[in-house]
């Protein structure tokens, strides 16, 4: 019986395949229980922090003990904000934040800003945006989860963010002068399955238990103190522009609970590309091309920092001036506002598109509410309000507003606010097996219930006529580690090659705390039924010592899988590779023939070793040597194809 492969695609289905068992169903109360990292020790009352984990900056944010208000964490020079910059360095000394800032213009291919906007994507995803990023994103052509290169290691997005979640977590900690190990971190609401996933890992493996991963227009609503009345029904449009993203959301609030209506947006507009703008306008006056910025990168960077200076003044002033290598450049805010107009203008259309799917007119809005940096531009101010027909919350400030959003949620989940009322959660991740013995969470801890979650899966190998289903509960990456609930076999499969089954596997918590797990193979329709006896749940001595013991090995677990998924990518490279060169020796050089074939010795050599920047690195090498020839091959078809005639394996 094969194993699952990595997921297609993020599905909401109910279809076939039934295990009802009953779940612990966490409690209130469990949202108090701390853990002291340092000493491993439990602790009764803990402060939970709200982390807003940015694009461009990242912020860390509490309830103030006295006012009860919520404030932004702030160091002694009042800055609170956190740049989402990394530096790698020499000896392996890594820095984040504004130490780090300090290199984008001297080392840019050791200097990584923007991760979030990798988190959960793909090669492809990001591909057209590839000229965007300074550092080297690996792009292989395939819908594995993307990498960035540094050096001769390799790091995923999950381990990047990691390290401004440390920094954040350590700030915190200096501040507080307490240990911080929970926290509530906030994403778009646009993220899908795998970068809310992603962003839960990156806080585990900061050594954070993520008690709740929250929308970004929610806490910014919070914020603003909107729907924390019992009472209170209103609709909201959330309008979010910040440096590297943008979306809109409506949401609807009816007694303190957040339904999202619609959003939309646009993953790829934000401050970013007002400062690209303004960077190509100063580049024309310069007489600088495309191809020469690329080949120097520190220019390139001088020119987008200038840029964003000016970005800022012109919010306050009507002139900037500046200057590069002597040569000085001058932006008014009329000249900004000719460059911005087309992205706002694209801001309003989603605005647009947004109310259309939520099926509501604009005089249904009962608020308006302004988040992110580049909301500060007079032009969006402008354009919000002449499009919604109302005055905007913007007395916030916009950096701010979503960490002091979760805040007030982890203030919530701490018990403090005694009126808010908490739905029970999940008290561990539910998931199942996949290749290599990982555990693939689908629905995560501390979700709400009723929760509904699942993804599609496909077959490991040609003509697999089956999949075993392994259920599990539990917080670490292997499934070794963590609790077995149940197992089943899916049969009668067609023989198909590998990658083209679809298999549909759902997870339901239902009211009552049961869980009803479902599968069905999409192409042949095939399902079957099976009879598990109920297992109950675990105390909470049991769940605490699951935490725990996730938190404690993090960074082993995240390694493990690391490590497992570069083996699971190579075995799968190289096996696609082998077939490949059988198919299509008579269009091969006998020289790339044997290029190739060394090259994959040399993969399969190293997939035995536990260094995955080493499997990673002979996995580009492959990569290179046969992208050539496939591309010539591929030419070769679409130019049979174009003649007419038919193409034959």
């Amino acid at each position: 019986m094969g194993c699952l492969v990595q997921p297609f695609s993020l599905f909401v289905n109910q279809s076939s395949h039934e295990l009802l068992f009953l779940l612990f169903v966490q409690k209130k109360s469990m949202a108090k229980i701390g853990i002291n990292i340092a000493t491993g020790s439990l602790q009764q009352q803990e402060m939970i922090v709200g982390i807003d984990l940015g694009t461009t900056n990242s912020l860390v944010a509490i309830i103030h003990p006295e006012s009860r208000k919520p404030v932004v964490l702030k160091e002694h020079d009042g800055n609170a904000l956190v740049p989402s910059v990394i530096h790698f360095g020499e000896a392996g000394l890594v820095s984040v934040g504004d130490e780090a800032k300090k290199y984008l213009v001297a080392e840019p291919h050791n200097t990584i800003f923007s991760v979030k906007r990798l988190m959960g994507k793909s090669y492809n995803d990001v591909r057209d945006y590839s000229s965007f990023f300074t550092y080297k994103v690996i792009d292989d052509n395939s819908e594995s989860l993307v990498k960035v290169q540094v050096g001769d290691t390799f790091y995923s997005p999950i381990e990047l963010s990691s390290y401004i979640l440390k920094e954040l977590k350590a700030r915190a900690e200096h501040i507080l002068k307490t240990p911080v190990t929970k926290a509530v971190i906030t994403v778009p609401a646009y993220f899908n399955d795998a970068q809310r996933q992603a962003t839960r890992d990156a806080g585990r493996l900061a050594g954070l238990d993520v008690l709740r991963i929250v929308n970004e227009p929610t806490a910014a609503s919070l914020a603003y103190g909107l729907g924390l009345r019992n009472d209170e029904t209103k609709t909201i449009a959330v309008y979010d522009l910040g440096g590297g993203t943008f979306d809109i959301s409506v949401l609807r609030i009816t007694g303190g609970i957040f339904e999202v209506l619609s959003t939309n947006g646009d993953t790829y507009l934000g401050g970013d590309d007002f400062d690209r703008a303004i960077t190509q306008y100063w580049s024309a006056k310069l007489g600088l091309t495309d191809e020469e910025l690329n080949a120097n990168k520190n220019i390139a960077q001088e020119l987008r920092l200038l840029a964003e200076e000016a970005k800022k003044q012109l919010s306050s002033t009507i002139e900037f001036k500046g200057s590069i290598a002597g040569e000085e450049l001058v932006l008014t805010r009329e000249e900004f506002e000719k460059l911005a107009k087309p992205f706002v203008d694209r801001t309003i259309q989603c605005c647009k598109n947004a109310m259309q799917d939520a099926q509501l007119s604009i005089t249904d809005i009962d608020e308006v509410v302004m988040v992110g940096g580049s909301t500060r531009v007079p032009l969006a101010k402008k354009s919000v309000a002449e499009f919604f027909g109302r005055a905007l919350h913007d007395s916030l400030n916009p950096d701010e507003v979503v960490a002091l959003g979760a805040a007030v949620q982890a203030d919530i989940l701490a018990g403090n606010n005694k009126d808010f009322l908490l739905l029970d959660i999940t008290p561990l991740s539910l998931g199942i097996e996949t290749m290599g013995g990982l555990m693939d969470v689908l629905i995560p801890r501390n979700s709400k219930i009723p929760s509904k979650a699942g993804r599609q899966y496909t077959t490991q190998k040609d003509g697999q006529p089956g999949m075993r289903i392994s259920v599990y509960q539990g917080e670490r990456d292997l499934v070794k580690d963590n609790r077995k609930l149940a197992e089943f076999n899916l049969t009668g499969i067609p023989g198909m090659p590998a990658g083209l089954p679809k298999v549909e596997i759902s997870f339901l918590v239902n009211a009552d705390g049961i869980l009803v797990v479902k599968a069905k193979e999409l192409r042949s329709g095939v399902e079957q039924t099976i009879e598990v006896k109920p297992q109950y749940g675990l105390t909470d001595e049991e769940v605490e010592k699951m935490l725990l013991d996730s938190i404690t090995h993090a960074k082993e677990d995240i390694k493990t899988r690391a490590l497992v998924e570069a083996q699971t990518e190579a075995q799968q490279i190289l096996d696609t590779t082998r077939l490949f060169v059988e198919k299509n020796k008579t269009f091969l050089l006998q020289e790339e023939i044997e290029i190739t074939e060394a090259s994959m010795k040399d993969l399969a050599q190293k997939m035995s070793s536990t260094d995955k920047d080493a499997i990673q690195a002979a996995i580009e090498k492959l990569n290179d040597i046969s992208r050539p020839y496939a591309e010539r091959l591929m030419d070769h078809a679409i130019s049979t194809a174009m003649k007419g005639k038919s193409i034959t394996e």
